[in-house]
């Protein structure tokens, strides 16, 4: 059975994740290093795009319900972060600093512009919270990589990360431009999910008990431990990594495709 964490839960595993980017960082020899999953940016770049990034997630939170995002203005001065190693880590904890409180002060319920308004996720500040963790858990990864010490995301954290791409990432009701099909797929900490794709779109739903559906109707599927589910979908690690099986070019179609556009 699925876990549903709260609200609470992801305050606690945004702070924790981020005590270990953090580490990660600090223990870095030099933030000159090129990161291999974005190999155009130094350790300092992603850094740097990671801090911006919560700052400009705790802005729209604190601006509550709106059309579209803030202004640059009201989460980036222009200056950026700072270059000396103590600095840019003290201005990496008050990043994260300013998203806790901003969350904080709105609770769960509040409503916020949010970019996955075509997705089965609540455009709120809890979606926003639970959002967070494995953006930053992926991230820890990237510098962790730098590092040459990567270290799979926590289970609480991969399952729930994986859950929420999933609904938010993936689900989406802009028309499947390819055939229709089906995708599983199965954590083997024991949860799974089934994706199906056509002209209503990419509709989730979790396998439960696992075994619910039979696994034979799905076109293609995908299986290993939750970190690796997650890695696999934000892109940094193939397909080989996990066990697959049925039509590889759903998951080539699944990653080219952009719903946006």
């Amino acid at each position: 059975m699925h876990k549903i964490l709260t609200f609470s839960d992801h305050l606690r595993l945004i702070n924790e994740r981020s005590t270990a980017f953090r580490a990660a960082v600090a223990a870095a020899p030099s933030l000159d290093m090129q990161v291999p999953t974005h190999p155009e940016r130094t350790l300092f770049d992603l850094v740097q795009h990671v801090g911006l990034s919560r700052r400009k997630s705790a802005a729209i939170v604190a601006a509550g319900p709106a059309d579209a995002p803030p202004k640059k203005s009201a989460w980036d001065d222009g200056t950026g972060a700072p270059r000396e190693r103590e600095a840019l880590l003290a201005w990496w904890t008050e990043s994260i600093e300013q998203l806790t409180s901003a969350l904080r002060e709105a609770g769960p319920d509040r409503r916020c512009w949010t970019w996955w308004d075509d997705s089965p996720s609540p455009q709120t500040s809890g979606a926003w919270a639970r959002r967070q963790v494995p953006e930053i858990a992926v991230h820890t990864y990237d510098v962790q990589l730098t590092l040459g010490a990567p270290q799979p995301l926590p289970d609480e954290v991969a399952l729930d990360g994986f859950d929420d791409c999933q609904f938010t990432l993936c689900a989406t009701t802009v028309a499947w431009p390819h055939g229709p099909a089906i995708v599983d797929y199965h954590a083997t900490e024991g949860h799974s999910w089934r994706l199906r794709l056509s002209r209503d779109g990419a509709q989730v739903a979790r396998l439960t008990p696992p075994a619910g559906e039979d696994p034979a109707t799905a076109d293609a599927s995908a299986r290993g431990t939750a970190s690796d589910l997650v890695l696999f979908f934000y892109g940094r690690i193939p397909l080989d990594s996990l066990t697959f099986e049925g039509d590889r070019r759903i998951f080539d179609q699944l990653a080219a495709w952009d719903p946006s556009v």
